[in-house]
Order: structure tokens, then C-alpha cells, then sequence
């Protein structure tokens, strides 16, 4: 993984706030096979802490939660036998938990030899932290005896060392625990794979672009089949709307140059270390235009020999929105 992600809207451009934006780079494949890999869970609190160690424990990891700091040593010395891939979790309620005791320990095990050792920093918006407390009643770890919001805002204070220093910082706001589940497999799988994951999304720019994207495309440039009363119930699967938009004379081009900018881009990123890529295409509904070039996306990237993953986001939310007027 790169030091940071890049979105695009036709061409790539710096993105800050990626909802999983890589940090620092990746160790080359050959290295990460010698050393037993150690992944690091911390972040906000509600952020999804618990799903994301139960997920990494379905992929073969040892998860151990809320590990005082002091006994980490003991868990990852040199000599110790570790069975399996640890996934560990420290954050606010771990008994001596500070920013600078954690960074210490980080830096004592990217130092070992033995071990490929990450960070993964979970985030999440305030609102949506403070809805997921209101719906559970649970007290806040960081100071039960104020209200939410103070202790969110306190402990983002407390944690903001954790997510500037990050190997992988995933925002849970808008994931399912599938969604976390998918992206969690992308980039910490055990087992070695040959070529980089794409993970394909199509989806609506009114609902907003998806927080995981590397790479985002604009196809609302296209003719749009939501205007013809034919082709408007329909989607992108289907053969008719397929051909409305191939009739377009931008198509061709655009999709021609699409293929040109990505074909030398992705083995470059694979040289770089990236195991996991998620490109998204919007247009206004996520119906018809984007999910037509994702599919056909999907299958030109298929046929290069990559493992593509597909899904059409907003493609059930677009025929809700056309009762009330919406565009695809």
C-alpha cells in the first residue's frame, strides 16, 4: 500500500480523507512470507473495534483484546513461538493505555525481524458515534460521567498519535459488518495471492461517493437512459440501457482511454505492495450508466487475470428515488 490513496474523477488526484487510506507502504511479499504478521486494532471506541478482531479471527488470526500494554512484550518478545498471526487490540480501555506507551511498543515490533507488524486505526464520524451510543445505552469508556460528546471529542484528542501513525485507517461510518469484513480480508488475508484484489462499486453521487474508494470515475458525462420511459425500470444489466449508452459517442473513447490509464497503473501498484484496490464509478442515481460501465469494467479487468470483486451500491435505492423524481 502506497503512503496515500488517490481518487479520480477521469484523472487521479490527491484524496485526504479515503475512508480506508493506506499510510505506509507495504513489506514486499517475499519478506511478509518470513515473518508472522501482527496487526495492531485500535481507534475510536464504537467504531467497530470488536467486528473488525472477530473478522480478522476468521481469517486465521489469534485476536486477543484489550491486551494490557505492559504484557505486550511478553506476547511478541523475540523467542517467543507464536502459533499463529496475532490480531491485537489496545485502545482507550487498556489498562495503561497512552499514545506514547503504544507508539513505543509500535516501534519495538517494527524493529523485530520476526514479525510483520501493522497498524489498523478504526474511525468513524462523531454523529454516527454518538447515534450508535444513544441506540445501545452504553457508557462511554473515556468518561462515563459526561456526556457522549465530550468523550468522544476527548478521547479523538487522546487517539489522534494512533491515526496519524496508521498503516491502514478504515471510517466505519457508511460499512455493514460485510463491508468491513470485505475490506479486512482485502488487506490482511494469510493467504498469498498472485494478483492485486480489485473491488469494483457502482453508486450514486447523491448518496454520496463511496469513503473506500482509491480510484472514483464520473460516467454522469454519459447520455443518460433514464429520460427514455422504456429503459427507465430497467438498469446497466440489461441489453437494452447496455446499448443506449454504447451509442453514445463518448462512450467509446472514454472507456478506451479508461483502459489506457489503468493497464500500466495496476501492475504498478502491485510492484508497490497493494493487495487490495477499490475503484468506484458514479453517476447521479447508480442505476443505469455507472452500473453498465462497471460491469463492463469488471469483465475487461477479468480478462487481464485480476480477482474482481462487484457490487452496485444504490442500484435497489435508484428505483425508489425515481418515484419521487430522481435521475439514473
Amino acid at each position: 500500500m502506497g503512503k496515500s490513496t488517490a481518487t479520480a474523477n477521469i484523472a487521479a488526484a490527491p484524496r485526504p480523507n479515503d475512508h480506508a487510506a493506506a499510510r505506509t507502504p507495504a513489506r514486499a511479499a517475499t519478506g511478509a512470507a518470513r515473518r508472522t504478521p501482527v496487526v495492531l486494532v485500535t481507534g475510536m471506541s464504537g467504531a467497530g473495534h470488536s467486528s473488525a478482531l472477530k473478522a480478522l479471527e476468521d481469517l486465521g488470526y489469534e485476536a486477543v483484546d484489550n491486551l494490557p500494554l505492559s504484557l505486550l512484550p511478553g506476547l511478541t518478545h523475540p523467542g517467543v513461538d507464536i502459533a499463529r498471526p496475532l490480531a491485537i487490540g489496545v485502545d482507550v480501555r487498556t489498562r495503561g493505555f497512552g499514545a506514547d506507551t503504544f507508539l513505543h511498543e509500535l516501534d519495538r515490533l517494527a524493529r523485530q525481524d520476526d514479525l510483520d507488524a501493522r497498524l489498523m486505526f478504526l474511525d468513524c464520524d462523531d454523529e454516527a458515534l454518538l447515534r450508535r451510543y444513544t441506540e445501545t445505552r452504553r457508557r462511554h469508556p473515556v468518561t462515563a460521567d459526561r456526556p457522549v460528546a465530550d468523550s468522544v471529542r476527548h478521547e479523538r484528542q487522546l487517539v489522534e498519535p494512533l491515526r496519524a501513525r496508521a498503516d491502514l485507517v478504515i471510517d466505519t461510518t457508511l460499512l455493514t459488518v460485510a463491508d468491513l469484513k470485505r475490506l479486512l480480508q482485502g488487506h490482511f488475508a494469510l493467504e498469498s495471492r498472485a494478483a492485486m484484489a480489485i473491488f469494483l462499486v457502482s453508486f450514486a453521487y447523491r448518496n454520496g461517493i463511496p469513503r473506500e474508494a482509491d480510484l472514483v470515475f464520473d460516467v454522469r458525462f454519459l447520455d443518460n437512459p433514464h429520460y427514455d420511459p422504456k429503459l427507465r425500470p430497467l438498469s446497466g444489466r440489461d441489453r437494452e440501457v447496455a446499448q443506449h449508452i454504447e451509442r453514445d459517442q463518448g462512450f467509446k473513447p472514454f472507456f478506451a482511454g479508461l483502459g489506457t490509464m489503468l493497464k500500466p497503473l495496476l501492475p504498478r501498484y502491485v510492484h508497490e505492495g497493494k493487495s487490495y484496490l477499490t475503484i468506484a464509478l458514479g453517476c447521479t442515481g447508480g442505476r443505469h450508466r455507472s452500473v453498465f460501465v462497471a460491469e463492463k469494467l469488471a469483465a475487461w479487468l477479468s480478462g487481464l487475470g485480476y480477482k474482481v470483486t462487484l457490487t452496485h451500491r444504490d442500484i435497489d435505492r435508484a428505483r425508489d428515488a425515481d418515484r419521487t423524481g430522481g435521475r439514473a
